[in-house]
């Protein structure tokens, strides 16, 4: 497989965003349909450019993303039609070793992510009943 991970653009937040769609769609089934439309148009527009976003390529295509800020992982999706192959890892394994990545917050009801993280090592160290947006999600807070 030829991959490579890149610093992304504004040019890429279409892709990240299909990226992201496809991702919480796969992932997120607790999320309400008002909320998926409220993330869908607040990412593009306050976090990614607040972020370095990191794209992973797979063959020329853009297949995941991640971002850190400060030791947390803020982001990290890959698109559905990749999952399960290892991609996840790769990203993960380089916003670790170039960012220092040491901490995740993970919605509570994506049982997908959290063992994910479980199985790299991470575990829960708090919990807030609300995301950081002050909607409804509890996020558990994980470290290594």
């Amino acid at each position: 497989m030829l991959q490579q991970i890149r610093l992304a653009t504004p040019a890429d937040y279409i892709r990240i965003m299909e990226i992201w769609e496809s991702a919480v769609i796969a992932t997120h089934h607790f999320l309400l349909e008002e909320d998926f439309s409220y993330y869908r148009q607040i990412i593009p527009r306050n976090y990614l450019p607040a972020l370095q976003v990191f794209l992973l390529i797979d063959q020329g295509e853009p297949i995941g993303f991640a971002a850190a800020s400060e030791g947390n992982l803020e982001m990290l999706f890959i698109h559905n039609e990749y999952r399960g192959k290892g991609y996840g890892l790769k990203l993960f394994s380089f916003m670790k070793e170039v960012h220092g990545v040491t901490r995740v917050d993970v919605n509570e009801q994506n049982h997908q992510a959290i063992g994910f993280y479980t199985k790299l090592g991470f575990k829960k160290t708090g919990r807030s009943e609300k995301d950081g947006s002050g909607k409804n999600y509890p996020i558990l807070h994980m470290a290594l």
